[in-house]
């Protein structure tokens, strides 16, 4: 991983993660999928506002807000792929409440960063580097 400094959320993550075993890492992404926050009202209905990770095998769709130069993430992602769940919510919880540069300073090898490389397929892995570079494109495109 480049030498970039990490959002304190998602530098947490990351130890988090490698402080477990290859097998409980997988727990915790599973416990990370059950923490997707639900989208806001307001985008619940609005298909429209979201924008598809294809490089997600599953239907994953990501909505970025930066109010005041600060950034909400929104994703939705279906409880049968708790992988790419999981990683969506890592990402809607380390995104959500950062500046809008300190989004766009987050390297984007970050995903292969947090000691899952061996445990997911690397198809999975590119999907959740697929979410992070989206949302860094939107936040860019609407800060």
């Amino acid at each position: 991983m480049t030498d970039t400094h990490l959002p304190e959320r998602l530098a947490e993550v990351r130890e988090e993660f490698l402080e477990l075993s290859e097998e409980d890492r997988l727990e915790l992404l599973l416990e990370y999928s059950a923490e997707l926050p639900p989208v806001p009202e307001h985008l619940a209905d609005r298909v429209d506002m979201y924008e598809r990770v294809a490089e997600c095998q599953s239907p994953v769709f990501i909505n970025i807000e930066v109010t005041g130069g600060v950034v909400a993430m929104h994703a939705t992602a279906p409880p049968e792929a708790p992988t790419t769940r999981g990683f969506a919510s890592i990402l809607v919880q380390g995104l959500t409440g950062l500046t809008a540069d300190e989004v766009l300073a987050i390297p984007g090898d970050y995903p292969q960063t947090i000691g899952l490389t061996k445990s997911v397929s690397p198809l999975r892995i590119a999907g959740m580097t697929g979410m992070l570079v989206r949302a860094q494109r939107q936040v860019a495109r609407k800060r």
